[in-house]
């Protein structure tokens, strides 16, 4: 079995007390507590996509994750991320911007850059048809981690989002479940559980 872990936005501002876009989800403590010793143990590299959502960003008026400040920080352990991390700008990774994840420039316009992006796929996530799973884990399930399942999917990758790693904006676990079991995000993604995974993986 051939896989790869793609966390998304696992940044401070998002998983943090006192972070800009902060609730207290359950995914944080299960990714920390729980998925980060198991992929440590394993010495398992996860690639990894942050956000740099400074204005200007038309469409969208957050204003957090500015790089070079604790919000932008990652909490994925540095000894498990693959060393070439991708930055975005909007909820979809295809999304970029000069300067992008640069504190002393001058943040431009989004502007999109699949080319870009599938530079960062093939080298760090790797390719379509020599992977059999890509896992998705991070923040949120129902806007970036979407996002990139349908980026992921619709380049021919098989893509599964990890229930307990994962969690909605509101943090309604209501809404958790409604996003992970029905369409739209299974027409790119199928949901699966921890105990599920590891039945797969081990």
């Amino acid at each position: 079995m051939k896989y790869k872990f793609v966390s998304v936005d696992f940044q401070n501002d998002f998983t943090s007390p006192g972070g800009k876009s902060y609730k207290d989800r359950p995914s944080v403590g299960f990714v920390k507590d729980t998925l980060v010793p198991f992929l440590c143990e394993r010495k398992q590299k996860v690639a990894e996509i942050i956000s740099d959502y400074r204005q200007p960003r038309i469409g969208d008026r957050g204003d957090l994750c500015h790089p070079g400040e604790w919000g932008y920080e990652s909490q994925i352990p540095i000894d498990i991320k693959e060393d070439r991390v991708w930055v975005k700008c909007m909820n979809s990774p295809v999304w970029t911007r000069e300067h992008i994840g640069d504190p002393e420039g001058i943040p431009g316009l989004p502007f999109q850059d699949p080319a870009a992006f599938d530079d960062w796929i093939s080298s760090t996530v790797g390719k379509y048809d020599e992977l059999d799973l890509v896992i998705l884990i991070g923040l949120t399930v129902d806007c970036c981690v979407f996002c990139t399942a349908q980026e992921l999917g619709f380049r021919g990758f098989k893509v599964v989002v990890l229930e307990e790693a994962v969690d909605t904006n509101s943090n309604d676990p209501a809404e958790k479940d409604l996003v992970l079991h029905n369409r739209p995000l299974k027409n790119w993604a199928k949901p699966i559980t921890w105990e599920e995974l590891n039945k797969i993986i081990e």
